[in-house]
């Protein structure tokens, strides 16, 4: 079972069966999806979810569903990534988000990305937590700026 965290809107929580659906509406929105490559099916939803399960079950935390508190409603993910792709940072923790595109603008990721820094370093004690995002993508940028600063 892996741990919850909760700010005063948002809830941080396990992944439930529901989430899927979605999570993988989420994936494939193209305006959510813009920086990457492409948006995902929804078989390559699912496989990303497994993968997010799958780190928890090794590491005992990761990436979180998040939940607005007042509505009960999924709204996306936030946590701690694994990377270990080949970079001169890695391997490394990184702080990641993505929200429903209804969800932007609300300071949802910045709550989030804060609360799951905190965890990562007081918790299971990380002495270090990247972040990295496209160079045009200036919302993931904010966030990270806002979440690296003192609330």
């Amino acid at each position: 079972m892996s741990p919850m965290l909760r700010t005063d809107r948002l809830l941080l929580r396990s992944w439930r069966p529901a989430d899927r659906q979605a999570f993988a509406r989420m994936n494939a929105d193209p305006e959510v999806m813009d920086f990457f490559v492409a948006p995902l099916t929804r078989e390559e939803s699912e496989g990303f979810l497994d993968r997010i399960e799958a780190r928890f079950a090794e590491h005992g935390f990761g990436v979180w569903a998040v939940e607005e508190i007042n509505t009960g409603e999924f709204i996306g993910f936030a946590g701690l990534l694994h990377q270990t792709f080949e970079a001169s940072f890695t391997p490394a923790f990184e702080i990641g988000y993505r929200l429903a595109r209804h969800a932007w603008g609300q300071g949802y990721a910045t709550e989030a990305a804060r609360e799951a820094v905190s965890f990562g370093f007081e918790r299971p004690g990380l002495g270090e937590i990247v972040s990295m995002t496209a160079v045009g993508n200036v919302r993931s940028r904010a966030v990270m700026d806002k979440a690296r600063d003192d609330p």
